[in-house]
């Protein structure tokens, strides 16, 4: 648990409250990420979570009413010498700028480093997005480099900006322990 936010996996009983979140902030998300705002939709990106080894999708909740501010996802995990994942991560409008994010995904990359053992976490940003570059920079994230037509989103492959941080890199990140709630 963080100071205003805690962490868990995302599930099935989540359906509802993510699927009005994720309806409510499609304005928001459109050219951003691609968060699914429909019932099988959420249920075919659950299901694409089954298997925390490859991946890991989380609900990013506020400790004073227990709603949901946004969500975080770990992807293309890769063990053995690389040792990461890749970083995902949208606010939902009735929470955005009001600091949620940043705290949930600090706790996200601490679970990253820290329980699951991963030495580095990427995250890929479009440059245009001021919001999502301003909370890698605020978390200590470095900038790598540039990547043109790097992901497709919304039938457009759009650019990307890749920012990382390793395990040697965490004095930004919220000071609180970093676990998943039941």
């Amino acid at each position: 648990m963080g100071y205003r936010v805690m962490l868990r996996r995302l599930r099935a009983a989540d359906e509802d409250e993510f699927v009005r979140l994720a309806e409510q902030s499609m304005r928001l998300h459109a050219d951003w990420v691609r968060t699914p705002a429909d019932p099988e939709a959420f249920r075919e990106y659950l299901a694409g979570f089954a298997d925390p080894a490859i991946g890991e999708a989380l609900l990013i909740r506020r400790a004073d009413t227990g709603g949901i501010a946004g969500h975080a996802t770990l992807t293309g995990i890769v063990r053995g010498p690389y040792d990461r994942a890749v970083l995902g991560f949208a606010a939902f409008t009735p929470s955005r700028g009001q600091g949620f994010m940043t705290e949930g995904i600090g706790l996200t990359v601490r679970y990253a480093l820290g329980p699951l053992g991963l030495h580095r976490v990427e995250a890929d940003v479009q440059p245009d997005n001021e919001p999502s570059r301003r909370l890698v920079q605020r978390l200590d994230f470095r900038l790598e480099g540039l990547s043109p037509g790097f992901i497709n989103i919304g039938g457009l492959w759009r650019d990307h900006e890749r920012w990382a941080i390793t395990a040697g890199m965490t004095g930004a990140l919220p000071p609180c322990e970093a676990h998943l709630m039941p």
